[in-house]
């Protein structure tokens, strides 16, 4: 039996495309506008642009180009130097970066223990249930694109280790890591 293959139409075709030069920052941001930025320079990379959200996913918000790829989302960060978010784990998902422009070390494990630098064209694939964090380690802004894959069902569960809640509460008080924690649970 032959398959039934079709042409999608211009409308059909151009909700598949994701222009770079038309993308816009995650929608979280602006719902946590009230949120210092070096709180939200701890958990996000500074600026995270999605380009396929697998649905409307609440963490990195409601809008993209391109909304439902079969499990798969994908964002543009872009980190100044010394900048990246904390330690998480994808509990249902892999997570894979390639760094498009600049170097980004990426820590591995809580306690940390594996450090690995990647530099352009280079792709870290890290599996679900394990802690991983990253930052900027060069001079200029580094620019990375990441692949979240395998979701089969509901939305991605994110977690942090508790000594980022603890940084959170320490640096920025109570009611910064309470928004934090409705956004990703504290393991």
């Amino acid at each position: 039996m032959a398959n039934a293959i079709y042409t999608p139409s211009k409308e059909e075709l151009e909700a598949r495309i994701g222009r770079f030069d038309a993308l816009a920052p995650m929608t979280t941001a602006n719902d946590l506008a009230w949120i210092p930025q070096g709180a939200m320079d701890v958990v996000f990379a500074r600026k995270i642009m999605p380009v396929i959200l697998h649905d409307k996913d609440k963490l990195f918000g409601k809008a993209a180009p391109i909304i439902g790829a079969s499990g798969v989302s994908t964002f543009i960060s872009i980190m100044p130097p010394g900048q990246g978010p904390c330690l998480h784990s994808h509990n249902t998902t892999h997570e894979t970066f390639m760094v498009l422009q600049g170097t980004i070390e990426y820590e591995i494990g809580e306690p940390v223990a594996h450090r690995v630098v990647l530099n352009k064209w280079d792709t870290l694939s890290v599996p679900p249930l394990v802690y991983r964090g990253f930052r900027n380690v060069g001079t200029v802004d580094a620019v990375q694109l990441t692949i979240i894959s395998g979701l089969t069902e509901g939305k991605d569960a994110v977690s942090v280790p508790k000594s980022v809640d603890t940084q959170l509460q320490t640096q920025y008080g109570e009611e910064v890591a309470a928004a934090f924690r409705k956004l990703v649970p504290v393991d």
